[in-house]
Formats: structure tokens, C-alpha cells, sequence
């Protein structure tokens, strides 16, 4: 059975020792941005991203059990009209550093807020990496399967030899297909790209995601009573989710208004729950 979440209040680079080696079983967070949220986190410059991130990187690595996942929610932001490369910089410093990049993930966001700039056009998607310390990891793909679609209707109404048989890929990438095994299915695994609108309820804090974005990796990475963590708690939005969905919880956060906001909140939904 799934305990409170914990909150660490405190810098996660300072913090993250006193969790046990290999006792996570999956790791949500959404780290500052490079020089942004300078508010609320100071801003690290861009050219420092790498250099400011990699110790935290290692103390994931050493926290993360063997066949857990790390999912990090980030995005380049625009330096002198084009993209810095911090992000994809480190997605190579952190494969050096003994991580597996396995995937990637695209946030579509749904309602993004319109505008218009000289150069680019509105952002509408976030990178989610995905890390893992081994080739072989838990995964629950079922958990996550959403509905066929309605290109079924059509292209399962009739099926010549071809689509009844494995179909190998032409460019040999092993990702061949067998129509016919979709025939009756009412569900179908997802894609890489995640739909889903930015709004949520707690708007107390500079940076909230929905807490449907971790929910759902929380459902395809981890087992009821496993382990999540996130390092850059921030409102406790993954650590929520966790907790709706029967995992464990730890969160750290610097600043103690978020770790004390969190604990009220907490309290509060516990409390509805034993009362009704």
C-alpha cells in the first residue's frame, strides 16, 4: 500500500544523498529551463546547463534502480535567434556519464497560448527524454493503450495476403506490422507523441505541468507500490499523481513555500478521502 509522499525541502543537489543506491523505480521531473524562471530559481545560463546538471544526473543515476526509467521534461529555449544546443549537449554528456538514451517523447500541448513572433511560430510541444540505466527495463505498455481509431473502420474491411502476414520493414528498423492482428481490437498502443492541454488546477506555482503528463508515464513505467521520484518537486504535481495512482512518493524542493504548500495540500486530500 502507497504511504504520504515525502517531501526533502532542500536543494537536490545537496539532498539527493541520503537516498538509498537502486531504491527508485522511476524518476518525472521537470528540471529550470536554462535562464528561465529566474524568479523562482535564479535562471542557470545556458552555456553552464550541462555543467550544472550533470552532478544531479550522476546522483539519479546511482538512486535509479537497475531496471528503472528517468523521464526528463525539457525544451531549448531561443539565444540570439536560434535554439541553444544545452539540451541536445547533454542528452550526449549524460549517455557518457553511463545513461541510455532510449526514447524520446513529444508534449503536444493542446491549448498552448496563441501569438506571433518575426522569425518562429508559437510552441506547442516539450521534449520528454527518456533514460534508463539497462536495455531491459520494467514496462507496462498495456496500462497506457488508447482507442484504435477510426482508420480501422476502412482499412480492416478488407485485407489481401500481404496484410495478413508480417510486413518486414523496407528500411530494416524491425518495426514490421501485421494488420490483421488489429482486426476486433478496440485498443491500440500509443505513439510517442503525447496530446494534452496545459491547464491544471494549481496555478500557485511559475511552472506546472498537468498532472496527467506524469500519470501517464507513472502507469507505464511502474507497478502500484513502486517508487517515484521527482527532484524538482515544485508545486507536487508528479508526487499527486503518484499518490492517486497507489505508488510511493519522494519530492525535493528549494524552496520551503512549495515544500509547506505541498504538506497543506496533502493533508487536505487525505482528509477528504477518510471523510468524504
Amino acid at each position: 500500500m502507497n504511504t504520504v509522499p515525502r517531501v526533502i525541502c532542500g536543494d537536490c543537489a545537496q539532498e539527493l544523498h541520503v537516498l538509498p543506491t537502486n531504491s527508485i523505480d522511476l524518476i518525472v521531473t521537470s528540471p529550470p529551463y536554462a535562464d528561465q524562471r529566474k524568479q523562482t530559481y535564479g535562471g542557470i545560463h545556458p552555456d553552464q546547463y550541462v555543467e550544472w546538471f550533470l552532478p544531479i544526473s550522476a546522483e539519479l543515476l546511482r538512486v535509479l534502480k537497475p531496471e528503472g526509467t528517468f523521464i526528463l521534461n525539457i525544451k531549448e529555449r531561443v539565444v540570439g535567434g536560434e535554439r541553444h544546443t544545452y539540451v541536445l549537449k547533454l542528452i550526449i554528456a549524460m549517455r557518457e556519464q553511463g545513461w541510455l538514451w532510449t526514447e524520446e517523447f513529444i508534449w503536444h500541448k493542446k491549448n498552448c497560448y496563441p501569438g506571433k513572433w518575426p522569425n518562429r511560430f508559437r510552441d506547442a510541444w516539450e521534449r520528454l527524454v527518456q533514460f534508463n540505466k539497462q536495455k531491459k527495463f520494467k514496462m507496462f505498455q498495456e496500462e497506457v493503450m488508447v482507442p484504435v481509431g477510426d482508420w480501422a473502420k476502412t482499412r480492416l474491411r478488407s485485407l489481401n495476403d500481404t496484410d495478413k502476414s508480417r510486413d518486414e520493414s523496407k528500411v530494416g528498423s524491425g518495426f514490421g506490422k501485421n494488420i490483421s492482428n488489429w482486426v476486433g481490437r478496440d485498443k491500440a498502443y500509443p505513439s510517442n507523441v503525447l496530446h494534452m492541454a496545459t491547464e491544471c488546477a494549481n496555478r500557485s506555482h511559475s511552472a506546472v505541468f498537468p498532472e496527467t503528463l506524469p500519470a501517464w508515464f507513472i502507469r507505464l513505467f511502474t507497478e502500484p507500490g513502486d517508487m517515484v521520484l521527482d527532484p524538482f518537486m515544485g508545486s507536487g504535481t508528479t508526487l499527486n499523481a503518484a499518490n492517486d495512482l497507489g505508488r510511493n512518493a519522494i519530492g525535493i524542493e528549494i524552496h520551503q513555500i512549495y515544500c509547506e504548500q505541498f504538506t497543506e495540500s496533502m493533508q487536505e486530500r487525505q482528509q477528504s478521502m477518510l471523510f468524504g
